[in-house]
């Protein structure tokens, strides 16, 4: 008789053994669109849900459409959040989630007409400024292009391929020809380019390129429309500087001086460098004259810049004369300006051909601390 009962017994044990307790917790889920101030979809966001009493986070990426959906959400209340590029962009607090499905949108567009709405603006002023935010957004995604195509211009340059600088800033331009750095990238490799060039009727013509581009960002920087600038008059400074630069290359030497004293009357902290380059442009078109006077400018800018002593030394070389016995009789000023040379860098890189000038017109050459080396006569 004990065999009868123990059986069932040991089966309710092995039952009661087998038998693992689940306890499931209820879970609710979120879902919802994002769309920016234009309708369109927020893309590649994060909606992130913080919970209010257990700040557990919730971090639900948007699909390509502005979609976002998660299960398993723990009913509470949350702050939640629309991030782009770790950036909120809206928010909204205390929604709800319980065990039904909580749907949650995100409408900019919306957002900014209740906005609108409750300080007492109009539908046209909302449309205004849904327009400026619309046009403010299409200026970002140009200004992001540009940039990106000014930086491989500037990679090609670089690299010495102006052949590509030139096509890729040319499709720029094409873009959006009202940007006047540009028109400057373009205008310098056309420069660096005509250089390069064998052909002496394609130098020029790239030369001209080249003058015509930067005339063209200069219009656009001093133009009364273009956005304001601190540093506007040394941006344009620096575009005169290279279009003299053509110039002086193309022989048009009247129109580089012109451009050289606008840079320097632009942008006075730099007019020292601007008046240099005016002296060497003169010099190399053997107006010596003229070229020792813009030296002697540039001396008085900056008392310290040796070559400007030197290259006036070399341009007054240039009027010596000889008396009846054949000496060399210098022009005023010359044993000076290669004797300041020497004195500011003695073993600079023009020391050996002013000590050899000095030495033509007959000088003594300062050797250091106060002793003199008699020159060879001729």
């Amino acid at each position: 008789m004990k065999r009868i009962f123990i059986i069932p017994f040991l089966l309710v044990l092995v039952v009661g053994l087998c038998a693992s307790p689940v306890f499931a917790q209820a879970m609710g889920s979120v879902k919802g669109v994002c769309k920016d101030s234009e309708g369109k979809p927020v893309t590649g966001a994060v909606v992130e849900w913080a919970g209010v009493e257990t700040g557990r986070k919730y971090s639900i990426k948007t699909n390509n459409k502005g979609e976002y959906f998660s299960l398993g959400i723990s009913p509470g209340k949350y702050n939640v959040q629309l991030m782009k590029d770790g950036k909120e962009i809206f928010h909204i607090n205390g929604v709800q989630v319980g065990l039904d499905e909580v749907a949650l949108d995100f409408d900019l567009k919306k957002e900014q007409e209740k906005t609108a709405a409750g300080q007492g603006m109009t539908a046209e002023q909302v449309k205004q400024i849904q327009e400026a935010q619309a046009q403010a957004a299409k200026e970002n995604n140009t200004v992001k292009t540009l940039n990106d195509k000014l930086n491989a211009a500037k990679a090609s340059s670089d690299a010495g391929d102006y052949e590509t600088a030139i096509t890729t800033l040319t499709e720029a331009n094409q873009m959006d020809p009202s940007r006047d750095v540009i028109w400057f990238r373009l205008a310098d490799a056309y420069r660096m380019s005509a250089i390069k060039q064998t052909d002496h009727a394609e130098k020029q013509k790239r030369f001209e390129s080249a003058a015509a581009d930067y005339q063209k960002a200069i219009e656009l920087k001093q133009s009364p429309t273009a956005p304001k600038d601190p540093e506007a008059n040394s941006k344009v400074a620096a575009y005169y500087n290279n279009l003299a630069e053509v110039y002086g290359k193309s022989n048009r030497v009247d129109d580089a001086v012109k451009s050289y004293q606008q840079a320097a009357t632009l942008d006075p902290a730099h007019a020292g460098q601007y008046l240099f380059n005016t002296g060497a442009v003169l010099t190399n078109a053997g107006k010596v004259d003229d070229a020792v006077v813009a030296f002697d400018k540039v001396i008085v800018a900056d008392p310290t810049k040796a070559d400007a002593y030197y290259w006036k030394g070399v341009n007054l070389v240039g009027k010596a004369t000889t008396d009846k016995s054949g000496k060399v009789v210098a022009a005023p000023g010359t044993e000076e300006a290669f004797s300041k040379y020497l004195e500011l860098q003695p073993t600079g890189s023009h020391a050996e051909e002013a000590k050899a000038m000095l030495q033509y017109i007959g000088s003594t050459i300062e050797t250091g601390f106060g002793t003199k080396k008699k020159a060879v006569k001729k």
